[in-house]
């Protein structure tokens, strides 16, 4: 770190205290060459997460998005909200974890399929008819007995 006085880049830590709730570190420092003391702020460095629509518009990752979505698909079903909040945290994690900068829709949503059929089946179906663009009955039976087979096996 340069000394913003005389430029200098060697200093010394004097002082190390975290601030916003452990979101950031702030370091009183001291210039090694002029002795002169100056306040930095260390904090985590989170890469934004760019999410790639299926019309190719590019839009910032947002987690209330597949939240509101699963809450949907589970309306009415015997699903906690804590069991939602866990799946669209795991899946979260894994976006970031992937260390991409842009992520395709489709990518996102076969993620939460993935976790949703663990969940409830019917809110698998639910989720699927909106997230595939179910066109008609047999597109939705097809489904169905996609996952009547994988159930059976």
């Amino acid at each position: 770190m340069n000394c913003p006085f005389c430029g200098d880049g060697e200093s010394k830590v004097v002082d190390s205290r975290p601030t916003d709730e452990g979101q950031s570190i702030r370091r009183r420092r001291e210039c090694i060459a002029c002795s002169r003391r100056f306040t930095t702020y260390e904090k985590i460095e989170e890469l934004p997460l760019i999410v790639i629509k299926k019309t190719g518009n590019r839009e910032s990752f947002n987690r209330n998005k597949i939240l509101k979505g699963m809450i949907k698909a589970c309306e009415k079903r015997p699903v906690a909200l804590c069991d939602i909040e866990n799946i669209v945290n795991e899946i979260e994690k894994q976006l970031y974890n992937s260390m991409e900068k842009e992520i395709k829709t489709e990518f996102i949503g076969e993620l939460v399929m993935e976790h949703i059929k663990k969940l409830d089946e019917v809110a698998y179906v639910r989720f699927a008819s909106v997230y595939r663009e179910f066109k008609d009955i047999n597109t939705f039976m097809g489904e169905l007995r996609k996952l009547l087979k994988e159930k059976t096996n």
